[in-house]
């Protein structure tokens, strides 16, 4: 399914029918989706996920523990081959950076954090 990115939300295409995402932007999505998806969210695994509530909200890790968790998440869509994080800036209660990824094809695209 296509999600709108400012609301996160599906959207209907012309005809009024559930829109939906193709290659490479239902990839990209696919990734911020992982990125976002906090671990016992996903109700039929709930081992996927980022585990946000555990370990990084109010916990404070170090940078490179984000950065790893990020690339994890990135590496669980089926043809992202490679993933790296950068993190542009830390301010407070806020992460600004972006997921960087390559896929079997041999694209590479980001997602912003």
């Amino acid at each position: 399914m296509l999600l709108v990115t400012d609301a996160w939300d599906i959207c209907l295409d012309a005809a009024g029918n559930i829109a939906l995402a193709k290659p490479p932007y239902s990839v990209a999505q696919a990734v911020a989706n992982a990125i976002r998806l906090f671990r016992g969210e996903l109700w039929f695994d709930v081992s996927r996920g980022v585990p946000y509530f555990e370990t990084i909200l109010g916990h404070s890790p170090p940078v490179s523990y984000f950065e790893a968790e990020m690339v994890r998440a990135a590496l669980t869509v089926p043809s992202v081959t490679s993933a790296q994080c950068i993190i542009e800036g830390v301010d407070g209660r806020s992460i600004t950076g972006q997921v960087t990824f390559t896929t079997t094809d041999g694209q590479t695209q980001s997602v912003a954090l």
